[in-house]
């Protein structure tokens, strides 16, 4: 009997409409332009981000030619801080979102494929979590803890994200697992964790990913609002939501700190919600079935 080979995603056709796709190009080319920016901040950067330029005055300067984005009340240059603060903030919100989308996706896959009390135990917990608002347990828990240092605000942040990538996968999972090239695998006598690493998660990994691109936005924001409320990234270590949290007291007068970290939070979700539609419509099973050079989707009958 010949082996059993599982039909995988049709990758070509995916990366040709996403080309064709404005979207996702205008987001990827702004999502490469700031995370080159982040990459090249010693270099762009023209001063150190926590130098305080006029330590005997310490006062707040608009936006100039010496300074572009001005300075913040500690006479640190924004421009700086801002540059580094997007590795900081994209640093976190990768990295967080990586560690999530690749636990969930093993929980709701096992979940999914295996059913029963495993299935029942999981979903359940999955189920209390939900019930529990992320940022409400993030600030109870970071209350208890203490000081957490930027790896543990990752981690942190990981660990709550999991859940609803969980359950889009478990979906696909208990749809995926009757399929013939499964049942044929098994009655094979291939190995459980084989099945479901090598013929179920290769079909069932589009939901995640474009969880994780939806993701990155929500944790930038998340970032944001936690290091605004003083919680976050302890200083002086720059983030946009710290930047904004230095000029919050005053922001009529130091509406630069407002509106320059705000900008780039704003573009850079917007441009992670962008990639994330985009990716949506190109692995939808509806489009899949066109052809590569096809620009009109086939309709649902």
């Amino acid at each position: 009997m010949p082996p059993v080979v599982p039909p995988l995603p049709d990758v070509a056709g995916i990366r040709s409409r996403l080309r064709r796709d404005r979207r996702a190009t205008f987001a990827l080319g702004v999502l490469l332009t700031i995370a080159t920016c982040a990459l090249l901040a010693p270099i762009l950067s023209p001063f150190d981000p926590n130098a305080q330029l006029d330590i005997s005055r310490l006062q707040s300067q608009a936006p100039s030619w010496s300074h572009p984005l001005g300075t913040d009340p500690f006479s640190r240059d924004v421009l700086s801080r801002l540059l580094y603060g997007a590795r900081i903030s994209l640093l976190i919100s990768f990295t967080a979102v990586a560690l999530a989308m690749s636990f969930g996706t093993l929980i709701g896959a096992v979940a999914g494929y295996l059913g029963g009390a495993i299935d029942a135990v999981l979903m359940r917990l999955v189920d209390a979590a939900f019930s529990i608002p992320t940022l409400l347990l993030l600030i109870v828990v970071i209350a208890l803890w203490g000081e957490v240092s930027t790896s543990a605000l990752t981690l942190l942040i990981a660990s709550v994200g999991w859940f609803t990538v969980s359950r889009l996968v478990r979906a696909e999972t208990l749809a995926m697992r009757d399929a013939d090239f499964v049942v044929a695998a098994r009655a094979l006598g291939v190995p459980a964790w084989r099945v479901l690493g090598q013929h179920v998660l290769p079909n069932v990994v589009g939901p995640a990913i474009i969880a994780a691109a939806l993701a990155v936005g929500n944790v930038i924001l998340l970032e944001a609002g936690l290091s605004y409320l003083g919680i976050g990234v302890r200083p002086p270590t720059a983030s946009w939501g710290s930047i904004i949290q230095d000029g919050s007291e005053r922001v009529s007068d130091l509406w630069w700190l407002t509106l320059f970290p705000g900008l780039a939070i704003l573009v850079t979700v917007f441009a992670c919600n962008a990639l994330g539609d985009a990716l949506r419509d190109a692995l939808d099973p509806r489009q899949l079935q066109a052809a590569p050079d096809d620009d009109t989707p086939i309709k649902a009958t």
